[in-house]
């Protein structure tokens, strides 16, 4: 089964959605499963993990009702707040839902040390007792940092979301490269091949200039441990989603079918548990 391993939905409200500035007409809109499913179909993605974009309880409650009503939507990665004393009673709220499988903090806006403090960890340790993993969102400074949280939890799950948003038109960073390289040395880790056409410049690009990035990471994970991901509707603001699947598919065409198989579904499939 093929698998976007990274999408959103949401109803667009001005306050909650500011992120989404004047710069993204694309995406200031409503974008729900009733949008993305024809995409999908078109392109040949038979299912995917939808993953949160607003941090409240309300947004995961939002998502798990969705994927109640939607059989494409295999899994949520959803919000709790990890640093709250009451952490496991909020992920004790959704644990029973067959399709709550993890759980995001958007901690590229967080100040250094975020990842090390130690109500959050506490947060993360929380997450074992009810099976989930957990998406990391992060910038290519705070690379260390994550690795530090991966190493101090080896059973934990993790996923790299966006490979840490390189910046793609500026070319291949070896402070980047390095990050990374490291991160992939904790065999927990995984790495989600998403969210690159709207880290260049003008959101301007060609298939090539991704290469760079997307072979360094099979390099570094291989290719059992990197998830293909689409980021719609976000992606909409450089790229349609069959170029997004294009820049994937192509940079892993040389691949064994398996791995290959692997990368656009299998692995995704098997980190989620969906």
């Amino acid at each position: 089964m093929t698998i976007d391993a990274h999408q959103h939905f949401w109803h667009y409200d001005p306050v909650k959605d500011a992120w989404i500035d004047e710069t993204m007409t694309a995406i200031r809109r409503d974008f729900l499963p009733a949008d993305l499913e024809p995409v999908l179909a078109a392109n040949g993605i038979e299912g995917c993990i939808a993953v949160q974009a607003s941090q409240s309880l309300a947004e995961t409650e939002f998502l798990l009702d969705l994927a109640d009503r939607h059989d494409f939507i295999r899994g949520v990665v959803g919000w709790v707040d990890l640093r709250a004393p009451e952490v496991s009673d909020q992920l004790a709220r959704f644990a029973d839902h067959p399709k709550f499988v993890g759980v995001r903090h958007v901690v590229q806006a967080e100040a250094e040390g975020f990842m090390l403090d130690p109500h959050f960890q506490r947060g993360i340790a929380a997450l074992r007792e009810f099976n989930l993993t957990y998406d990391i969102l992060i910038l290519q400074h705070q690379l260390g940092e994550a690795g530090e949280l991966a190493r101090t939890f080896p059973d934990q799950p993790f996923v790299l979301d966006h490979l840490a948003k390189p910046q793609v038109s500026h070319g291949l960073d070896p402070d980047w490269a390095t990050g990374i390289a490291r991160l992939a040395e904790c065999p927990n880790v995984h790495g989600k091949l998403s969210g690159l056409v709207t880290e260049t410049t003008d959101w301007e690009w060609t298939v090539d200039d991704f290469r760079p990035f997307i072979d360094h990471a099979l390099d570094v994970f291989g290719p059992d441990r990197l998830l293909f991901g689409s980021d719609w509707p976000v992606c909409r603001l450089a790229a349609n989603y069959g170029q997004v699947r294009k820049i994937v598919e192509t940079a892993v065409a040389e691949l064994p079918e398996a791995e290959r198989l692997a990368i656009m579904g299998s692995n995704a499939r098997r980190f989620y548990g969906c």
